[in-house]
């Protein structure tokens, strides 16, 4: 408690300070390298794209560009806005995407984001504010490419090596808040930017509350330390009084992700399909949201999601069938005497992942699979086991986008270092429809791929697909011009009050 008291008191420092909190670290501060939530949260406030989504995420509209066009099927038109300015002053100009451009191309990064640019044959600077973008064929997603955050060129063109650059903890963007200070494990504090093109953000500055520890992040927000905040499902239901529903604003929608148990392809344990689906057989998914949602979540079916073109709703999720796991598992070679053994590895930065891994622990033992856990810190999790695919099994999660890619996860090109498909998922058929998909204009075709791909997905058992968190979001009633959408709360913030 007297570490919550100090907390409270050094963070009350500005009179207009929005306090959030993040789990771990940021690894980099740069939007072409941000691959953790931590580092991708914070970059949004940082940086900008040419484009964005209306606030229900439902209509692409101007970010940096204030005018965007297709000159034909394969070139795109963006007119930039005129006087942007970078946080250290410099002028924003069309050169700066096309470095950008350049540098996400380039041998020298590994960044799972390059991907999104394979079908630009080429990007121009037609003057210092126009930019004409060809591409080698038509894309489906060439507009929500653009989204990703712009690099500064007078920045970083000198710079031999972006994966170490200290820009990556020293960024300058062009968004409402710059860096103010950056304190590992401790606080990360942005300030509210001058000249921001769409106007000064209302409050002067954020500060990011590094907390690993989940129960210390809810009592903090409880305390009111924090001004904004999530909270899991048995917060919400079992441990917040009426005092708490005094203070804050709840807003809850389902969210735009899933959590995943990958397994790892590459191994030749779960080479075997029956294996897969005897594991999956063995799990009750309905069970692990009834005990750790208590019904503010559903169950996930496949790689897409609901209310998407792309989500397939004739695939059911599984049936637990223990008689039916034991049988599969026999086939394979697995009894009593020689049970399937294997590792859930996850991280401690959400609540419910940890308890969910344990839940999955006592159904498999149902079946007669011996599964070891491994909670670790997050970062850890990324460097040691994520990213170099030292992993039996992961418990994991995706955010998605509303327009999905399944180029970035599903497509055998990425199984690679710094690519999505951390499984090392290999399905030619798969690879030939992603790739037959990714030229197609026509959204009733692309919904039709779509699906088919979701149910060969899902068969395969690459992933056990397990459950879709509703994002309960508190809101101190203390921060003004709140304006929730389905998407979500943050669509207006430079125009939030803090009284």
């Amino acid at each position: 408690m007297k570490y919550l008291l100090f907390l409270f008191l050094s963070i009350n420092l500005f009179s207009s300070t929005l306090h959030l909190a993040t789990s771990t670290n940021p690894s980099r501060l740069n939007p072409i390298l941000a691959t953790d939530s931590s580092s991708s949260e914070i970059t949004g406030f940082l940086f900008n794209g040419l484009v964005k989504y209306d606030k229900d995420s439902s209509t692409i509209i101007g970010d940096l560009a204030k005018e965007f066009y297709y000159e034909d099927d394969k070139t795109l038109i963006f007119k930039l806005r005129e006087n942007i300015k970078w946080h250290d002053g410099e002028k924003f100009s069309a050169k700066d995407v096309v470095f950008t451009y350049n540098v996400l191309v380039s041998p020298k990064i590994s960044s799972p984001y390059s991907a999104s640019f394979r079908f630009v044959q080429s990007v121009e600077a037609v003057d210092e504010l126009t930019i004409k973008v060809k591409y080698k064929e038509p894309y489906f997603k060439a507009l929500e490419t653009w989204m990703m955050g712009i690099l500064p060129e007078h920045k970083l063109k000198d710079e031999e090596n972006l994966m170490s650059a200290s820009f990556n903890t020293d960024p300058v963007g062009t968004g409402p808040y710059k860096l103010f200070q950056l304190e590992h494990s401790k606080n990360i504090i942005l300030s509210a930017f001058d000249d921001y093109f769409e106007g000064r953000a209302k409050i002067d500055k954020i500060s990011f509350h590094v907390i690993a520890d989940p129960m210390t992040r809810f009592l903090m927000l409880k305390s009111s330390a924090l001004d904004v905040g999530s909270i899991e499902p048995m917060q919400y239901e079992r441990q917040l009084d009426e005092d708490f529903f005094n203070k804050f604003n709840i807003h809850e929608n389902i969210s735009r992700s899933y959590t995943y148990l990958g397994f790892n392809l590459r191994l030749d344990k779960f080479k075997n399909p029956k294996v897969r689906e005897a594991i999956s057989l063995a799990i009750d998914r309905q069970e692990i949201v009834e005990i750790l949602f208590f019904n503010h979540a559903k169950v996930c079916t496949g790689p897409f999601l609901p209310a998407t073109q792309a989500f397939n709703k004739d695939i059911k999720a599984p049936i637990q069938n223990i008689e039916k796991a034991k049988e599969l598992l026999a086939e394979a070679g697995y009894d009593e005497n020689n049970p399937f053994t294997f590792e859930i590895v996850t991280s401690n930065s959400s609540a419910i992942r940890p308890y969910a891994a344990q839940i999955m622990q006592h159904q498999l033992k149902k079946a007669g699979v011996i599964v070891n856990l491994r909670v670790m810190e997050w970062q850890a999790f990324l460097n040691m086991v994520v990213f170099p695919h030292e992993f039996d099994t992961v418990l994991l999660g995706w955010g998605l986008s509303p327009t999905p890619d399944p180029y970035m996860f599903w497509h055998s090109d990425n199984d690679k270092q710094g690519g999505f498909n951390l499984v090392g998922y290999k399905n030619d058929k798969i690879d030939r429809m992603i790739e037959e998909s990714q030229s197609m204009i026509d959204r009733e075709k692309l919904s039709k791929i779509w699906k088919e791909m979701f149910k060969i997905i899902t068969e395969d058992n690459p992933y056990l697909f397990l459950y879709i968190p509703n994002s309960i979001a508190t809101v101190n009633k203390n921060i003004k011009n709140v304006e929730p959408t389905v998407s979500g709360i943050w669509h207006n913030y430079i125009k939030w009050e803090k009284e």
